[in-house]
């Protein structure tokens, strides 16, 4: 069975919006240890940048498998 278009959108949005959650988390863990101090309005900038690349290479990704199966 293919999966749509609108779930493959829906599977990759919900693994995304969870691994905003954990990036968000790891950055603020993290970037202490580093040295580098910023504020949360800034980790929320940068988690929601990479999230926004991650949703897109994640969907385009579902489309490719579904096309070679």
């Amino acid at each position: 069975m293919r999966q749509s278009r609108r779930m493959s959108m829906v599977e990759a949005a919900a693994n995304v919006v969870i691994g905003y959650g954990i990036a968000i988390a790891t950055q603020m863990a993290v970037f202490p240890i580093f040295g580098i101090r910023i504020s949360i309005a800034d980790d929320l900038l940068i988690g929601l940048v990479f999230t926004i690349v991650s949703l897109i290479r994640s969907y385009m990704l579902r489309r490719v498998f579904e096309r070679l199966r």
